[in-house]
C-alpha cells in the first residue's frame, strides 16, 4: 500500500499512477472522453474546474485551475498557487519513472514536489472505488457536477477488475463419479493440476453442473444487476476452466452459441454480462452489500501506456461497456487460499467449488 514515511513516499505503479493522474489533469484542465478501443474523441471533453483531495480525514482541499496556475484552497482561502506548466512538468517526470519502475518504489523528487503543493499520499483516503474527485462542466449544457473517478493505469501490470475471495466461489454438482475416484482426482498436484484435474473429470465420465454459489451476499448482489445473473456466470466459469478459453468476450459468445438458459437470442447474454463488468468497475463488490448506485459516480479514467489519459463518463456508458467486455479476462488464483477445486461430498452428492477473478488484459 501506498505510504509516507519522513517526507518519503512509496508505492506502486498503480498508485503511483493515480497521482500521475492528479497532476497531469490539473496541467490540462479537462479530461477527453474514449471510444470503445481506448482512443480519444477529440470533440468530446470535459472541463475541469478543481479537483478535491482529503489529505487528512476532515481536511478538505481544493485544486482549483485558473488560466496558467492552479489555486491550492482550503475553505474557499487560497493558501498557495502552483503554476499549471510546473505541474506538467513534474508529472511527466513522474510518467518516466513509473515506467522504468517495479514492485513498490520510492521518489524523492517527485515526493519533495507534491509536499510543497500539500499532497502527503500518493493516494488519497476513499471508502469505495472512486480514486479521484473533482468538479466537472457539461460542455453541451454547462451544468456543474461534483463526480468521481475511477482509476485503471495501462502503465503497470494490469489490475484486477473482480478480485477473487472464497465469496467469488461457485458450486457445481458432480455426476458419474464415485468417491474412490473423487480421492484419485483430488490427489492430482501437478503444476497444472486444476487443468488436469477439471481433465479427469471428463475422462472418468463425470459430468459438471452449475448449481449455487458460495457465498449468498455476492449471489444477492448479482440479482441486483440481473436475476439471471448466477446462472450466466456459473456456466461461462465452467467454460473457463473445462476449456481453456479465459477472453471474456470469446466466452460470451460461446454462451451465446450455446444458450443454456434458453433465451433463444445470443445478444442477451452479452448485454447482461457487460451490464455485471459495469458494475464491478462502478462500485459494486462481493461480500459487500450493494445498493445498486455507482460509488465511482462519474466513470474510470484510463492512464495509457504512453500517458494519455482518457475518460469513460456514465454519459458514454455504451463505450466503456463495450471496452470492459473486449479488456478482460478470466484468471486462476490459488486453490488453497480460497478453496476450491477439490471434489466433496455433500447428502450422498458430489460437488466442486470454481473460483471467479476477473483481470484486465
Amino acid at each position: 500500500m501506498a505510504n509516507k514515511k519522513e517526507g518519503k513516499m512509496s508505492g506502486n505503479k498503480g498508485e503511483w499512477s493515480e497521482l500521475y493522474a492528479f497532476m497531469k489533469l490539473l496541467s490540462q484542465g479537462r479530461v477527453y472522453a474514449a471510444n470503445e478501443k481506448v482512443e480519444r474523441l477529440s470533440d468530446v471533453f470535459y472541463p475541469i474546474l478543481k479537483i478535491v483531495r482529503e489529505e487528512q480525514k476532515g481536511e478538505v482541499i481544493d485544486y482549483v485551475i485558473a488560466e496558467d496556475n492552479v489555486n491550492i484552497e482550503i475553505q474557499s482561502e487560497t493558501i498557495l498557487s502552483v503554476s499549471r506548466k510546473e505541474l506538467e512538468e513534474n508529472a511527466n517526470l513522474l510518467l518516466k519513472e513509473i515506467v522504468t519502475h517495479s514492485g513498490s518504489f520510492e521518489l524523492e523528487e517527485v515526493a519533495k514536489f507534491v509536499n510543497g503543493i500539500r499532497v502527503t499520499k500518493i493516494k488519497a483516503p476513499s471508502s469505495d472505488t472512486t480514486d479521484i474527485s473533482m468538479q466537472i462542466q457539461d460542455t453541451h449544457t454547462n451544468y456543474v457536477r461534483d463526480v468521481g473517478f475511477s482509476i485503471k493505469s495501462e502503465v503497470g501490470n494490469a489490475p484486477t477488475l473482480l478480485n477473487a475471495g472464497q465469496t467469488t466461489n461457485f458450486i457445481y454438482k458432480v455426476t458419474g463419479i464415485t468417491s474412490e475416484q473423487a480421492q484419485q482426482i483430488n490427489a492430482i498436484d501437478t503444476k497444472t493440476k486444476i487443468k488436469d484435474r477439471m481433465k479427469q473429470i471428463k475422462e472418468l465420465g463425470g459430468s459438471v453442473q452449475y448449481v449455487d454459489m458460495n457465498h449468498q451476499g455476492f449471489k444477492r448482489n448479482l440479482i441486483m444487476v440481473d436475476s439471471s445473473m448466477p446462472q450466466i456466470i456459473g456456466n461461462m466459469l465452467l467454460y473457463y476452466y473445462e476449456e481453456e478459453v479465459k477472453d471474456c468476450d470469446k466466452l460470451v459468445k460461446i454462451a451465446g452459441q450455446r444458450d443454456p438458459l434458453g433465451y433463444g437470442d445470443s445478444m442477451m447474454y452479452e448485454y447482461k454480462f457487460k451490464k455485471f463488468l459495469c458494475s464491478c468497475a462502478l462500485g459494486m463488490k462481493p461480500a459487500k452489500k450493494w445498493d445498486g448506485l455507482d460509488e465511482a459516480n462519474g466513470g474510470y479514467i484510463i492512464v495509457k501506456a504512453d500517458g494519455e489519459i482518457l475518460a469513460y463518463h456514465i454519459y458514454n456508458r455504451n463505450f466503456f461497456e463495450q471496452y470492459l467486455l473486449d479488456n478482460t479476462v478470466l484468471e486462476r488464483a490459488s486453490t488453497s487460499r480460497h478453496e476450491y477445486m477439490s471434489l466433496y461430498e455433500q447428502e450422498g452428492e458430489m460437488f466442486i467449488k470454481l473460483n471467479l477473478q476477473v483481470r484486465f488484459r
